[in-house]
Order: structure tokens, then C-alpha cells, then sequence
């Protein structure tokens, strides 16, 4: 993972203010995270992250932020997340609701370039009210996930795989340095 962690947190603020609260879980804050990068990779041939992400069961997840996100579970007074958000379990519920504890400003856009700004408002306004079954689904259809298998590491060449893309494997080979 590259990012730092400002910007990783302006993202979080992002994506909990302009996504429907009622179906911002764990799991579908981590595939937001994956179209975000994976969407501009199929755009710029860079990630915004930086981040490794695994072919898991319930699709993309990027390791190293869902270990963040999931120490604020396990421990919130050490977290490096717990100034911006919470977890909450509701009884007789799986799902693990990503609550926001900040909003995000002017100041947290200044981490963005325009590109970046552009696709992380388009994978909001994308997936705003997708639950996350909806979610899930919808990333099991990308040629990334598709291609690997499970607890595979999910290269971004992948993304050229899909029909969507505007740049080829060897543009993103040579942008990302591979």
C-alpha cells in the first residue's frame, strides 16, 4: 500500500457520506476500495492505493486496509482508524455497519488529483444503494477476480481484461513498473 494515511481516511469520509449508511459494511466499504482502484486502472493504468488485493470468497478485498478497518473492531484505542470511523454489529445481523465519525472537508479533497476525484465520485454515485450482496456479486463479474483463484493475489494487469478497459496490460505493466 502507497497511500498515505490522510488520504486513505478522506476516502473512508467519502465513501461513508456519499453511499447509502444503511448498506456501508465492512465487506462492501472493501469492494468500494477495489473498483476504486481497479476502475482507475482500467482508466489511467495507476492505482489510487497502491494496495494488494486478494481473490477472497466474497470477492476483491485489499489486504492491508481491511486489516485497518479490522483493527478498529478488535482494538479501537490503538487503531489507526478510529478517529474517522466505528464498527457496529447489530444483533442477529452479520453485517459489520461502517459508522463515520468525521466528514469530509474541502481540506481532504486537496488529496485527490481531479482523476482520482472523479472515479471515487463515480463508483459512489455507482454503487451508492447497491447492498452488499449486490456489491459482491457485481465484483465476481470483473475479469480480475474471474481470473484468479481463491487467496490469489489479484494483479492489476487483470483489469485489461475487461471489455471496459482503455488501456492494455503492457501500458499498466509499464505504469505501474512491473
Amino acid at each position: 500500500m502507497t497511500i498515505s494515511l490522510p488520504k486513505l481516511k478522506a476516502i473512508i469520509k467519502y465513501f461513508c457520506q456519499n453511499t447509502n449508511s444503511a448498506f456501508l459494511g465492512k465487506t462492501k466499504l472493501m469492494k468500494l476500495f477495489y473498483f476504486l482502484d481497479f476502475t482507475h486502472i482500467k482508466k489511467y493504468g495507476t492505482s489510487i492505493t497502491g494496495e494488494t488485493y486478494y481473490n477472497l470468497e466474497f470477492g476483491p478485498i485489499p489486504t492491508t486496509i481491511k486489516n485497518l478497518v479490522d483493527s478498529v473492531s478488535d482494538n479501537p484505542e490503538l487503531a489507526m482508524l478510529s478517529d474517522v470511523i466505528t464498527i457496529q454489529c447489530e444483533d442477529g445481523h452479520d453485517i459489520h455497519k461502517v459508522v463515520c465519525l468525521q466528514f469530509f472537508t474541502e481540506k481532504d479533497k486537496e488529496y485527490f488529483s481531479e482523476a482520482e476525484f472523479e472515479i471515487m465520485e463515480s463508483i459512489c454515485m455507482k454503487f451508492k444503494n447497491y447492498s452488499t450482496p449486490q456489491i459482491v456479486d457485481f465484483s465476481h463479474q470483473e475479469a480480475p477476480w474471474r481470473l484468479t483463484r481463491q487467496l490469489e493475489i489479484i494483479p492489476y494487469t487483470l483489469a485489461a481484461e475487461d471489455p471496459d478497459c482503455s488501456v492494455t496490460k503492457r501500458d499498466i505493466e509499464l505504469l505501474l513498473d512491473i
